[in-house]
């Protein structure tokens, strides 16, 4: 079976609390993550956060859908596992550590496994793409985000 896990780390010229409010918008993450298309609402928790939603990404070869349960222990990390969906496993959390100064180190983490069809249909060099795509580019993004925004 195939996986993609992996991790991405930036310091980013901004306060915790500014980038806490970036990771926790789940539902803006579709702007500024390439390959995530699409998240549906689907809960919320007492805080306004959202709990439970779906989510359609970018696999280069087909879009794939996820029921995914997200978990927040503020302002430092924020966690996600699929439910339901194509892949047989996904599981990712950004961390996040006050550098002081308005600072912030943010690190991306993620664990996919593919599953025994997918594994068959992305493999080889394609996990390598989707890996710079869904891992690497992360915390890349996130910073480009909340300092040019």
């Amino acid at each position: 079976m195939g996986s993609i896990t992996g991790s991405s780390t930036e310091e980013i010229d901004a306060p915790i609390e500014q980038v806490w409010e970036v990771v926790t918008d789940v539902l803006g993450a579709p702007e500024w993550q390439g390959g995530l298309k699409d998240v549906e609402e689907l809960e919320r928790d007492a805080e306004g956060h959202v709990t439970l939603a779906e989510t359609s990404s970018d696999a280069k070869v087909r879009t794939l859908k996820s029921t995914v349960r997200f978990a927040y222990d503020g302002p430092t990390r924020v966690e996600w596992r699929q439910e339901k969906g194509e892949m047989k496993s996904v599981e990712g959390s950004w961390e996040l550590d006050d550098l002081g100064d308005g600072r912030t180190r943010a690190t991306y983490r993620l664990e996919v496994e593919l599953g025994r069809m997918l594994g068959m249909v992305i493999r080889g060099p394609l996990v390598d793409v989707l890996r710079g795509q869904l891992v690497s580019a992360r915390a890349k993004e996130l910073k480009q985000h909340v300092e040019g925004g």
